[in-house]
Order: structure tokens, then sequence, then C-alpha cells
């Protein structure tokens, strides 16, 4: 009997996890003011995943959308978007053989950083490196998850009797986005693996330290690994709705919800039901507070678009220091475009994309990091969140000489 209920428990867990068969992701190029409003009105009659922009919200006429259609709506969507003449493309034909064609199948005992790995992986690494590295790393256990689990920080730099300033890196602000997890840990292996033979690197962690947060939002993580690989949010669950999750990198208090986020709670960009509901959010924004006089630059990766962004996303409003951000962005588009030929597009989140209220960024920037970007890496759009781990390595090492650009600036420039 025993075995009969596992088996039945173990069906009923096959059984959730979510397949993309024959689901498409288009691009969309609206034209007009008629465009725009179709693709809005298409997103309120079915289930529509935005890829590109992250929401209904910032659409505008003249911006590039990639929308995830279900395969029950293709035929409507593919039919309308005809109609309309709206110019398009079909960005994916199957997303299910993307899901399945992202990962390469080789198996490794060793840890691999070239590979994506399940948070359990990374939760064990993350003890491993430190155990193992003494002289250059501790952690800090900083908050707990929604779901229970521990949200650890890396503290990566030369110990010293006085406080150092130090630089905040997070990765996975959004479940799906598996490239910027996977960066962190390439970050962190990189200033353990070159401490003391790459002199920038060794100046760097012998000055400053860089405190690594290797996956901000744990439980959507995980669950993109055990349930549906599409999954953005949170998981936190509110009395009133059965909606779960909220959009972390619009639930700081910076603009909240005013613009470019979505105060239903169904929605991908759901702001919350008040700046720093979330857990996670709050727990990060109480570290950052209570070391602010010591961090003079917070970093956060994303995925995709190749952008190097910086504040601010909820307002049109020039930040009081643009033009030494721009400038600071820019050699840093230039250094990341030296290795691979890659090319970034840097400048405000507002006008370089589109407005969002409520990101991490514009709330560290307001607080009084001055060195405030967001990373959006690869691609533009081939295969959007499942980037391939064949591109694990090049996308992270041409990062690398953008984070090292940034932070030898700030070094240079301490306030």
């Amino acid at each position: 009997m025993k075995v009969l209920l596992l088996l039945g428990f173990v069906a009923v867990a096959l059984a959730e996890v979510t397949r993309f068969d024959g689901e498409k992701v288009y691009r969309l190029r609206p034209k007009t003011d008629e465009h725009v409003a179709i693709i809005k009105e298409l997103a309120g009659n079915i289930e529509v995943d935005f890829w590109s922009p992250e929401g209904a919200e910032q659409v505008v006429v003249s911006t590039e959308v990639d929308i995830h259609v279900d395969a029950a709506h293709t035929d409507i969507v593919s039919t309308l978007l005809q109609q309309s003449e709206m110019e398009h493309e079909v960005l994916v034909e199957d997303l299910q053989a993307y899901v399945e064609d992202q990962l390469d199948n080789q198996e490794t005992k060793a840890y691999n950083y070239m590979k994506y790995n399940s948070w359990d992986k990374i939760e064990a690494w993350i003890s491993s490196m430190a155990s193992s590295n003494p002289s250059l790393i501790s952690t800090q256990v900083i908050g707990t998850t929604f779901e229970g689990r521990a949200m650890t920080v890396m503290k990566i730099g030369k110990q010293s009797s006085s406080t150092k300033p130090a630089i905040f890196l997070d990765c996975g602000i959004h479940a799906r986005e598996w490239i910027s997890p996977a960066f962190c840990q390439w970050f962190v292996k990189e200033a353990v693996e070159t401490y003391g033979s790459d002199a920038q690197m060794t100046s760097l962690l012998d000055q400053m330290d860089v405190i690594v947060l290797p996956v901000f939002n744990i439980d959507g993580y995980a669950y993109t690994w055990s349930n549906n690989r599409m999954w953005r949010k949170t998981r936190s669950r509110r009395s009133g709705s059965s909606c779960i999750g909220t959009d972390p990198n619009r639930n700081f208090d910076a603009g909240w919800c005013t613009t470019g986020a979505s105060s239903n709670p169904c929605s991908d960009t759901y702001c919350g039901s008040k700046p720093e509901s979330e857990v996670e959010v709050k727990a990060v924004a109480d570290y950052i507070r209570r070391n602010l006089s010591t961090i003079k630059a917070y970093l956060t990766v994303h995925s995709y678009s190749q952008l190097l962004l910086f504040p601010y996303s909820y307002s049109y409003q020039l930040a009081a220091h643009h033009s030494e951000l721009l400038q600071v962005a820019e050699g840093a588009a230039e250094a990341l475009r030296s290795l691979y030929g890659t090319r970034y597009t840097s400048g405000p989140g507002a006008t370089t994309i589109y407005p969002a209220a409520g990101g991490s960024d514009d709330w560290a920037y307001d607080l009084g990091v001055k060195y405030s970007y967001t990373f959006e890496l690869r691609d533009t759009g081939r295969y959007g969140f499942l980037l391939p781990e064949s591109q694990i390595k090049p996308t992270c090492e041409e990062t690398m000489l953008a984070v090292k650009y940034i932070t030898a600036h700030v070094l240079e420039n301490l306030y």
C-alpha cells in the first residue's frame, strides 16, 4: 500500500510540471496606436506572457514586443496579426523544444560553472566555496524566503581589521532568467581563482569587498526547476487572491506602482500589496540600509536584451549623476564588446527601454548608492530566457570585463 501511495504522489508531482508543446514566441512591431491597442486588448482577453517588455503597461508605438502565447491561442493570435497588418515574426516555433535544448544533458559529478545549476546545488556550492576559501569569503544569512529558504550573501575580499567599502551584486531577481545566477557563480569563481594573479581583481579585493547574493528570488528559481520553467515572480500568497507571487523588481519603494507595474495580483508585473511586501525584498533592502555607509555600488543582473541601464526607470527625470553614470556604462559596454563583439546599449531605464517603477536600482540610487546599474545579459531574443548552456561561458567572460570596469571606476572615485 505504501508503495502504491508513493507512486501516486510521484505521478501527481510529475503531472504538475508545466510543458510548452506547440507554444510560440512572437516578436511584434507595433507602428500605430491601433497596433498598441490590439496588443493590450489581446493581453486582456487571453493569457499572454510578455517576455519583452515585461508587461502590457509598457507597450508603446515603435517598440519591439516579444510575447509567449500558449498553443490553444496561437491560431487566433496569428490571424489577428495578419488582419491588423502588424509587422511580426515568430521567434520560437515550439517553446518546449527550446526548454529541452537549453540543457546539454551531460551529467557531471563535479560542480560545473558552464551548466545551469539547481538551487540545491547552488546552496551546497555557497557552503563549499566559503569553507574552502576562508581568507577570502565569509557568509551571512540576511533573511528567509516566503517558503523558508535561507538568503545567504557571500562577502568576497581580503580580510581586514577595518571596514572596507563594498559593492553589492545580486542575481536572479526574476526566476526564469537562469543566465543571471550563472553569472554570480562565475564572478565568485573568477574572484577566488584570479586573486593574487590578476592585478585588477587583486587590487579590488584588497581594497573593497564584493557582497554577492547568488540568487535573490530563490523560491521562484526553485519553482522554475521543479514545475514551471517560465515562472517569473516570487511564490508568496496573499489573502483574497488565488494568484501567487509578486514581481520583486516592482516591489521596491521607488515610485512604487506608479508606472510600468500592475496592481493586479495575477499579473507578472504585480507590484505587491505595499513596498517591500515581499520578505525577500525587505531582507535585501534592510541589509543595504544597515550597510549604506560602506556600499558604494549596486549591480543587479537580469536577462535578456543586452543592455546596461542606470536610474531612472520610474521617471524620465535624469539622475543627478547622469553624465558620469552614462560615461561609466558606455566604457563598461565597450570593455564587454572587446571580447566577442557583443553589443550593449547603455542609458537610463525609462528612455532606453520603458518606464517601470519599483526597481531595485532606482531604489538603491535614491537611497544614496551612487553607482547603481542593471545588466540585461544575452541575448536579444533568439533564445530569450532559454539561453543555451553553450553560451554561459562567453556571456560570463564578457560580463566580467564590464563589471571589472565599473568596479575599477568605483574604486578610483570613492565618495
